[in-house]
């Protein structure tokens, strides 16, 4: 009789209710779909902290720029197929909630959230994350070889030395290049803001369908100034690359990353811990590594290369405008400058 037989047999059968275990538990996770214009290099440890908290919830990332984001999901509106939105613009958010796509939700910690960081409503539709603002990427290499000053303000990007000279988003991809055209708007006054448009578009090389492509053009030699934000300079900066980070004086472009749930999604629960999660210490202390100014204001760290005065810097934002003008807007930038659109 071989006596190591039953043991054989006993290992085989729990080594096989162990893994039909492990099947049940991997069947029970919630599957959640997330939308998002968050960048790439930021959703793993996003991801990881949330998963920390939350092990049974396993997210699905649809990503892409701002504006592409939102066209989806406006398309989809009659058939959502999105749980959550995260890390879109909260003038996005705006046009969302206008549209019935938002289940308003109170996180937890809200209070802590500053007001002009979320949907003012009770419970809001919408709560922000972090603040991104505009940043000029100057090649100083490169300007050095062709004589290229660098710039102060936003006005002297109009100069006739700067022709050819300059990539910037383009406001129906990119958040980044919605909130420059919607800034440039609201410093200006709008006449004045088409006018200031018009000369800048005469020195523009192209409009790129990426916050983060005009930055890393001019970091690579491209190109002397992409019109970017701060996170994507500090990126490229960190690595070497020879650009200085420009804050234009008449005042700064910005928007909010923000989090909402999608009406009608089957996941609610699931959702409701995302953006519980997404307003937590943990959270916040993630953005704070990305973004000088996070919704929490006493949990904002500071960043290098961006000035201690940066929130002061801001300009004023009316999201509230910029989401019911959206359509208007980029209609009339469309025709003004379609021309020079990045192939798709």
């Amino acid at each position: 009789m071989n006596v190591d037989r039953p043991f054989r047999r006993l290992a085989a059968a729990l080594a096989a209710a162990a893994f039909a275990s492990s099947g049940v538990a991997l069947a029970q996770k919630t599957q959640l779909t997330v939308y998002t214009a968050l960048e790439t290099d930021q959703l793993k440890a996003y991801q990881e902290g949330f998963n920390k908290a939350h092990p049974d919830i396993e997210i699905t990332w649809v990503r892409d720029s701002t504006g592409v984001i939102t066209a989806k999901l406006l398309a989809e509106k009659a058939n959502p197929k999105a749980d959550v939105v995260m890390g879109v613009a909260a003038t996005s958010m705006g046009v969302f909630d206008a549209e019935g796509m938002l289940q308003p939700y109170a996180p937890q910690g809200l209070a802590r959230i500053a007001s002009q960081y979320r949907d003012p409503k009770n419970p809001p539709a919408w709560v922000g994350m972090d603040v991104w603002g505009a940043t000029i990427c100057f090649n100083t290499v490169e300007a050095a070889k062709r004589g290229i000053p660098k710039p102060e303000t936003w006005k002297d990007l109009t100069k006739p030395i700067y022709k050819g000279q300059i990539v910037m988003p383009h406001p129906a991809s990119s958040g980044t290049g919605f909130f420059d055209v919607t800034a440039w708007l609201q410093i200006f006054g709008e006449t004045e803001g088409w006018k200031f448009m018009d000369g800048l578009h005469e020195n523009i090389a192209q409009y790129m369908h990426s916050g983060s492509r005009p930055c890393a053009a001019a970091a690579n030699g491209e190109y002397v100034v992409g019109i970017s934000f701060e996170y994507r300079a500090n990126r490229e900066k960190a690595q070497g690359k020879p650009i200085e980070l420009v804050f234009p004086k008449e005042g700064l472009g910005w928007d909010l990353e923000a989090i909402g749930i999608h009406k009608g999604t089957k996941n609610a629960a699931a959702a409701q811990k995302l953006m519980d999660w997404a307003a937590s210490d943990a959270a916040m202390a993630l953005y704070a590594k990305n973004f000088a100014i996070v919704a929490v204001p006493s949990l904002s760290q500071p960043l290098p290369n961006v000035p201690a005065n940066y929130g002061a810097l801001l300009a004023k934002n009316d999201f509230a405008w910029a989401a019911k003008n959206r359509d208007a807007i980029l209609a009339e930038w469309s025709k003004r400058y379609e021309s020079k659109a990045a192939p798709k």
